[in-house]
């Protein structure tokens, strides 16, 4: 007679990264709310708020609900690519929050650069493993990049741009944030394929550095 033994590595997770996760899961949610009560105290009056309100906790939540559903059993919890994925949301609500977006000239490219950056380190991290090369960790950025960036401007164009005042010079700042996006992409997977190169990064994504071990036992 035999059983299958399946053993799983847990990692710990240092505290402030759980922290700031929820920190900001918590504020985003707040703001959001606050936003649809006031959208002209939100500064996200015409610019969509009722998309964002709607599509960035589906975003924000999205790795806690397939951890829990499909990876909870075998895997430890991304935090840092949850982190990551959170903050991407939390930062764009509160910068039209506290009206950066009008007030620094070049804050919305910096977002297209840093926000599609950090989206892409969290792929990587979830997707790929620490031994790939550098070609395969570029082409996996590119691919998610490129479609990420395209995907952000017609949800944009969808949800505000093609009833503002400004539309007609949309299509060369679309073409500059779609630039800047996917160079924030191609910068991060140079840090992280180097960061795994270090040694860094081992325990983000455990799914893929530790898969389920089985053992059979006679008895």
């Amino acid at each position: 007679m035999s059983s299958d033994v399946m053993t799983v590595v847990r990692y710990e997770t240092p505290g402030v990264v759980r922290t700031l996760d929820v920190a900001a899961k918590a504020l985003l949610v707040l703001l959001l709310g606050l936003a649809l009560a006031n959208p002209e105290a939100s500064g996200l009056e015409g610019k969509g708020a009722e998309a964002r309100a709607i599509g960035y906790p589906l975003l924000a939540f999205a790795i806690p609900a397939v951890w829990f559903f499909s990876w909870r059993e075998r895997a430890s919890f991304p935090w840092l690519a949850d982190l990551l994925v959170t903050i991407t949301c939390f930062s764009d609500t509160l910068g039209n929050r506290m009206d950066l977006y009008d007030r620094i000239v070049w804050f919305d490219d910096w977002m297209h650069f840093a926000n599609l950056g950090l989206l892409t380190v969290a792929v990587l991290l979830l997707t790929m493993h620490r031994s790939a090369g550098l070609g395969a960790v570029l082409e996996r950025a590119l691919a998610f990049a490129g479609t990420a960036a395209i995907a952000w401007e017609l949800a944009e164009y969808a949800a505000f741009l093609s009833r503002h005042s400004e539309r007609q010079h949309a299509y060369a700042d679309t073409l500059g944030d779609l630039a800047l996006g996917v160079l924030g992409a191609l910068v991060a997977a140079v840090v992280v394929h180097r960061a795994w190169a270090a040694g860094h990064l081992r325990s983000t994504a455990p799914q893929l550095e530790h898969p389920p071990v089985v053992r059979t036992a006679a008895g």
